[in-house]
């Protein structure tokens, strides 16, 4: 996976790749799609959630650019596989999970697998977490119709935001650096991720209309 998938599409981080092949992806998927867990795609885990594409984990968690410091944010703890890798970059992870039955799931996998600087907190992801901001780096892993200003607001000078942004249907996924005079902005790639549901996202019957 690593080398055909992620090292093969310009990730050339040797902590990312470390971290991608320290986190065993198959016990992060239900029991019967581990046969799925390490293709180039991404995996069903119930809720209408899924756990990203592998090369996506990695690009996400390369462009936050991590040293090891950081206090990390995650909106959509899903079923913690992406905590699990950016908790090997960071210091500390905070997951935002809205189904109380992933947030659940993934907080008692993430224990049990003893990743111990994660975690998992039930709620409104759009709206961030504000009892621990600010956030050296927040990564959101469903797509936003905007860039909610909750994570804005809550990011730490320097701090990078990695976010899809568009329509339900297809968006690019951004980088934004917070500086105190300007605030940078770039676009790392099109993408398709699950609606962000929340205050600062779609309205909660989207995953229905998306379904349909």
């Amino acid at each position: 996976m690593v080398d055909r998938q992620i090292r093969a599409r310009g990730i050339r981080s040797p902590r990312v790749l470390d971290a991608m092949l320290a986190v065993p992806r198959h016990l992060f998927v239900p029991s019967e799609r581990v046969q799925e867990a390490y293709l180039d795609a991404p995996v069903p885990i119930g809720e209408g959630q899924t756990v990203s594409q592998p090369y996506i984990v990695a690009l996400i968690a390369d462009a936050l650019s991590l040293g090891g410091h950081e206090r990390i944010l995650e909106v959509g703890a899903g079923s913690g596989y992406q905590a699990a890798v950016v908790s090997l970059l960071a210091d500390e992870v905070i997951a935002v999970e809205s189904h109380p039955t992933l947030a659940a799931s993934a907080g008692e996998r993430l224990a049990r697998l003893g990743y111990a600087n994660i975690r998992v907190e039930e709620g409104d992801g759009s709206a961030g977490w504000p009892q621990r901001a600010p956030y050296d780096a927040i990564l959101v892993t469903a797509a936003a119709p905007s860039f909610p200003e909750p994570l804005l607001a809550q990011m730490a000078e320097g701090g990078r935001l990695v976010i899809p942004v568009g329509s339900p249907e297809l968006q690019d996924l951004f980088r934004i650096v917070k500086r105190e005079i300007t605030t940078s902005k770039e676009i790392l790639c099109a993408c398709r991720f699950v609606p962000l549901i929340g205050r600062y996202g779609w309205k909660s019957n989207m995953n229905e209309t998306i379904k349909r």
